[in-house]
């Protein structure tokens, strides 16, 4: 009886690995954070956690998936193979995005910057996807970016009491 070898994916291996590392040390920046419960029965410290475990569970699932036949839900790269190359120009989007919202949330607010950084990041996906970016989408996105960063500036500011940059002095924006 002769044992079946399995080739394993070492840039498979490697990614859950990452998220593993990253996980890990998300968790040693929870340490240094107090854990004193606020307003609403978690401390400041909860949401570090959180990520961590979730981050956590994805590289172990990844992990998995490599050692027991490799990614095999992923789906096929398009055409060929040939053209397996990165989209700089969407990369360039993303990156903007991450950039704009680190230098400009002091200045424009949590609410404001995090919109900005969620209309450009969804811009660059959606060029890599071959979708030009119309007024309307722009609309749309600005919206969606609005819509999804004022609550999570609510909830952190108003509910859990964790002071985020707000554009007035009110604690609402």
């Amino acid at each position: 009886m002769t044992a079946r070898v399995q080739q394993i994916d070492r840039s498979e291996a490697l990614v859950g690995a990452g998220v593993l590392a990253v996980a890990a040390l998300l968790a040693a920046g929870a340490l240094r954070i107090p854990g004193e419960a606020g307003y609403g029965g978690v401390g400041p410290n909860f949401l570090p956690w959180f990520v961590a475990a979730g981050l956590a569970l994805c590289g172990v699932l990844l992990l998995r998936e490599t050692f027991t036949g490799g990614w095999r839900a992923m789906p096929d790269a398009g055409g060929d193979g040939t053209d397996a190359r990165a989209d700089w120009r969407a990369f360039a989007w993303v990156s903007a995005g991450l950039l704009a919202n680190a230098a400009l949330i002091t200045t424009l607010g949590f609410v404001l910057g995090c919109t900005l950084c969620y209309v450009l990041a969804v811009q660059g996906l959606a060029r890599a996807a071959g979708e030009q970016g119309s007024a309307r989408r722009w609309l749309r996105d600005v919206a969606w970016g609005l819509g999804l960063s004022a609550p999570v500036y609510w909830l952190f500011t108003q509910l859990l009491a964790i002071n985020l940059p707000g554009i007035t002095g009110t604690g609402w924006l």
